[in-house]
């Protein structure tokens, strides 16, 4: 059975104003939690970043979002985004969307489909090809 993604709002990071899941119905979304001092994000984003220049986004909504209860301080987060994220960037509140969505590492992916439905949940050690091709299941 699906289960239906949890809805939230955070500020973004990189831009004034905050983000609510619930304004992307219709669209497919892509949620990566992350840390900045995390090897494996940094192996991730270049390939997630490549996706994003190149996704239709009129059909597919990336995001990111920094696990700031994870962090050695809020400014490594905010350093991290200006330096290597062009997607939107939202900082979580301590930990509370990560745990909302049962993560367990970083990073963590969660596609969530059109319909506000999680369609697939990635941990740590997923391949960029896996997601990839999870995505285009269903967009």
């Amino acid at each position: 059975m699906k289960q239906e993604a949890p809805d939230f709002e955070l500020p973004f990071i990189n831009k004034q104003g905050t983000y609510q899941l619930g304004e992307d119905k219709g669209k497919a979304v892509v949620l990566t939690f992350w840390a900045s001092w995390c090897p494996d994000c940094g192996r991730d984003f270049p390939l997630k970043e490549q996706l994003y220049q190149n996704a239709d986004k009129e059909k597919v909504k990336m995001l990111t979002i920094n696990v700031t209860g994870r962090e050695r301080s809020p400014e490594a987060g905010i350093a991290y985004t200006k330096e290597f994220l062009t997607q939107p960037t939202l900082a979580d509140k301590d930990r509370t969307v990560y745990d909302l969505f049962g993560c367990r590492g970083v990073p963590s992916t969660v596609i969530i489909d059109q319909n506000g439905f999680i369609h697939e949940a990635f941990g740590d050690q997923a391949s960029f090809l896996d997601i990839a091709q999870s995505l285009g299941r269903i967009i």
